[in-house]
């Protein structure tokens, strides 16, 4: 049974496709430069018409939500994840350095407005000799 079925098949799939090469070609080919021209202009507007509406599509409905997804899921390892191990890692972090810290802010606010006072002065010092350098290249770029 089945060595008569198998040969029935295999020449069923061999002849199945050649009845598709009978059928009539109903595409006309151009014979003038003009109908060719013509054929062209006409692809081409159909073309600017749809290209940007596919690319909207493709855009909205592919790559968008293809986006979306990798964007939730990068959120939803870091809130699982790496979050919670970087705030452990800062609450160590804290806890060993906390209180050096609480004990030397006051020290580095002061050394901080020092500091502060002191580059006040060298501008006020160098601010007229830049202005006057300044000006002098000035002139002499116009001369």
């Amino acid at each position: 049974m089945i060595k008569k079925i198998i040969p029935i098949l295999i020449m069923f799939c061999l002849l199945l496709p050649i009845f598709s090469f009978a059928q009539e070609s109903k595409i006309e080919t151009p014979e003038t430069f003009e109908e060719v021209k013509g054929i062209g202009n006409k692809a081409l507007e159909i073309a600017q018409k749809k290209i940007p509406e596919t690319l909207e599509k493709i855009w909205k409905e592919e790559v968008l939500p293809l986006w979306q997804k990798m964007g939730n899921w990068m959120k939803n390892f870091w809130n699982s994840y790496i979050g919670p191990w970087l705030e452990s890692i800062w609450q160590k972090i804290k806890s060993i350095f906390g209180q050096e810290i609480e004990k030397r802010k006051p020290i580095i606010e002061e050394e901080f407005k020092k500091e502060k006072e002191e580059i006040k002065e060298e501008i006020k010092k160098e601010l007229p000799k830049v202005g006057k350098s300044l000006w002098e290249r000035f002139k002499d770029l116009i001369r």
